[in-house]
């Protein structure tokens, strides 16, 4: 049995030097961890369980007989962040560059069977130079059954991708299906078709970095919803990302513990929102204000950046907060800012994330572009994610609510729980000198001194309808409130919300506007 014992460790240790030594060095050399390097920044200190070790290819052909390694190129296995388990699986550029094989796939599938059956997240630390070509169609089948997996647990577990090297072709639509994209500046690649390609087909010339690059995808295309300077911060983000998220949807994020007692009203919020209601603030401002030790992680922090969006506690509770941004493009909705709002509030409502939004709008973005890019198909996925959600909502509008964006952004009207208003919201049709202009178009144009008329009934119009109280008397407001109170009011209103319960009627699953 000693023999034995020592032939298995022995064996052990051979396949976790992955396609050896020289290939880890040239892995380095690159500034690029290995995949068990990874592994171990990501997870917690020794609870990584590997499973499939010793699985190794069948292929037979182009020389692929005489070459075998232990694990065929990726890593999989179960671990934990935080004492809470999750499923994991590595892919390991130093065997045949991380290519995608039969057995590779199995591996990945089996782990992913196993986190559905288990209810945990899966985390793919994805570093591949596509399908093992030598394979053939057995290694598109492989994609193809990790795509059908992905599917399956998308809204059942979290599913978070971490590009951390190459990933092309069929490659990138596994991290496209999961719920969160990591990427690493310099180092991380996507793309459909590659620069080469690209050239041959559209007569274009583009590098690797303007084609598919971390930044490229975090700020035009959105793929990409966190990028940083190098793996160690990208995975440290992962599991601080992780400490919001619940294991599975019938679960719930974890709650820290905290003093409400001890909270004082935040006097600095009072005084944020400027005089003139045309002049920008950052709503980040307010956030950072309002959330516990000013710890909120933006999600698709470059994309689309008149919308924020990201992950924060209030009273120890994690919540998903959703805000416009009037210091980009005034804050109003546009095609990219409708979507990037509806997967993240689609994502919320998935796995049981209590909905924060702080709301100062003046509408949808007008003109030509807009237009015929589809901003009312896509401004009606914001509008359908929150109507769909059950989880708990709240809103708090700052400034302005004009026109449909004021319906789209959680209004009573589509099921927000609680809505809020500073004295500073503006809620109407439109802006009041729009408002005025139609309104009393004969009176000033017929007037001896339009501008002084316009200047006249302009006063009158916002002195009667530029303030939240008509919206209050409706009960459309829940009430108005001190900027100053607001965290301790939306303190007390989700952990009152905490036994909410809210149901869809009876389907197989609706049709949001794609």
């Amino acid at each position: 049995m000693k023999n034995k014992i020592e032939d298995l460790l022995k064996k052990k240790e051979n396949a976790k030097l992955g396609g050896g030594q020289e290939k880890i060095d040239s892995q380095h050399s690159k500034g690029k961890l290995t995949a068990r390097e990874r592994i171990e920044l990501l997870v917690d200190h020794g609870s990584f369980e590997e499973i499939d070790i010793f699985v190794k290819h069948r292929a037979t052909d182009f020389g692929l007989d005489k070459q075998h390694f232990a694990g065929d190129g990726v890593i999989t296995g179960y671990a934990k962040i935080d004492g809470r388990p999750i499923a994991l699986f590595s892919q390991d550029f130093t065997v045949f560059g991380g290519s995608l094989s039969e057995a590779h796939a199995e591996k990945i599938v089996k782990i992913m069977d196993a986190a559905l059956k288990l209810g945990i997240p899966v985390i793919g630390l994805n570093d591949s130079g596509g399908a093992r070509i030598q394979e053939g169609v057995v290694s598109l089948g492989g994609y193809a059954d990790i795509f059908l997996r992905n599917t399956l647990a998308s809204g059942v577990v979290p599913q978070i991708s971490v590009v951390l090297g190459p990933c092309a072709g069929g490659a990138v639509y596994s991290p496209a299906i999961t719920d969160f994209v990591f990427m690493v500046k310099n180092s991380s690649y996507m793309f459909v078709t590659g620069p080469n390609v690209v050239k041959t087909v559209t007569h274009e010339e583009v590098s690797f970095e303007d084609l598919g690059g971390a930044e490229t995808h975090a700020s035009k295309s959105g793929v990409a919803h966190f990028i940083y300077d190098n793996e160690v911060e990208t995975l440290l983000n992962v599991r601080r990302l992780m400490s919001y998220l619940p294991l599975n949807y019938k679960d719930r994020p974890l709650e820290k513990n905290f003093e409400i007692e001890r909270l004082k009203p935040e006097e600095k919020l009072n005084m944020i929102i400027p005089d003139n209601p045309n002049k920008p603030y950052d709503m980040k401002e307010i956030i950072n204000l309002l959330v516990d030790d000013n710890d909120f992680l933006e999600v698709h922090s470059n994309y689309a950046e008149n919308m924020i969006v990201g992950f924060a506690r209030l009273g120890g509770m994690a919540v998903g907060i959703v805000a416009n941004q009037p210091e980009v493009l005034a804050g109003v909705l546009d095609i990219n800012a409708s979507v990037k709002g509806a997967r993240f509030v689609r994502f919320c409502d998935a796995f049981n994330i209590p909905l924060l939004v702080l709301e100062d709008v003046p509408g949808f973005l007008p003109g030509t572009e807009q237009e015929w890019g589809g901003i009312i198909r896509h401004g009606a996925k914001l509008l359908f994610a929150f109507s769909e959600a059950t989880v708990p909502k709240v809103t708090v509008i700052t400034r302005k609510a004009y026109g449909g964006a004021y319906d789209v952004m959680n209004s009573k009207h589509i099921r927000g729980d609680f809505n809020f208003a500073w004295p500073s919201a503006e809620i109407a049709v439109m802006g009041p000198k729009g408002a005025v202009e139609i309104i009393f178009k004969k009176e000033i144009s017929s007037s001896s001194k339009p501008e002084a008329e316009l200047e006249k009934k302009l006063n009158e119009y916002i002195d009667k309808f530029a303030n939240p109280f008509i919206a209050a008397e409706r009960g459309y407001i829940d009430d108005v409130i001190e900027p100053s109170q607001t965290k301790i009011n939306l303190i007390n209103v989700f952990q009152l919300l905490k036994t909410k319960v809210d149901t869809n009627p009876k389907k197989k699953h609706g049709n949001i506007p794609l």
